[in-house]
C-alpha cells in the first residue's frame, strides 16, 4: 500500500508543477517538493489514503506558491495553516502563521459554495512574505467525502 501512495503523490506532485507558471522554473519545483513534503505529512498524520493525498494536494498548492523558498517547517505551517483556514475559516478572515526562518503568511478563504459534485468548495488566497516580499496564489479547493479538500482547477 505504500507504494501506492508514494505513486498517488508523485502524480499529484507532477499535476500540479504542470499547471505552474512556465516563467519561473523554481515554483515548478516548489510544486513537486510541496506535494511530496505534504503527501509524507499526511501519511504520517493520518496514516491512511485520504491524508496522504489531501497532504499532497495542498503541499502542491504551498509549493507552487513559494518555489523552494521556505524550509520544511515553514512549509508544514502553511500547510497546517492552509488546511485549517479552508476547513475552519469564518469567509474573509486571515488564518496566519509564521515560521522560526522569520517566512510568515496568511490565508484568507471565501465563503463555502456548491460546485458540480461537491457541495462544500472553498476560493481562497495565500500570501507568504519571504525576506519582506509578498508572494500570493490564489486557488480553489473542494471538501472530499472523507473530509480532506483537495484543489481543482479554476
Amino acid at each position: 500500500m505504500r507504494a501506492y501512495h508514494l505513486v498517488a503523490v508523485g502524480l499529484i506532485g507532477g499535476l500540479l508543477a504542470g499547471c505552474s507558471p512556465q516563467d519561473n522554473p523554481n515554483t515548478v519545483g516548489g510544486a513537486a517538493v510541496g506535494a511530496l513534503a505534504g503527501g509524507v505529512i499526511g501519511q504520517i498524520a493520518g496514516g491512511n489514503t485520504g491524508a496522504t493525498l489531501a497532504g499532497a494536494a495542498i503541499g502542491g498548492l504551498v509549493g507552487t506558491a513559494i518555489g523552494s523558498a521556505l524550509d520544511d517547517q515553514d512549509r508544514q505551517r502553511a500547510q497546517a495553516a492552509q488546511a485549517q483556514a479552508l476547513e475552519y475559516g469564518s469567509p474573509g478572515a486571515p488564518v496566519s502563521w509564521r515560521g522560526d526562518s522569520g517566512a510568515y503568511g496568511t490565508i484568507v478563504p471565501g465563503p463555502t459554495y456548491a460546485r458540480g459534485g461537491s457541495p462544500r468548495c472553498r476560493e481562497f488566497t495565500h500570501t507568504i512574505y519571504v525576506d519582506g516580499q509578498p508572494q500570493t496564489a490564489r486557488g480553489t479547493a473542494c471538501r472530499n467525502p472523507d473530509g480532506t479538500w483537495s484543489p481543482v482547477a479554476g
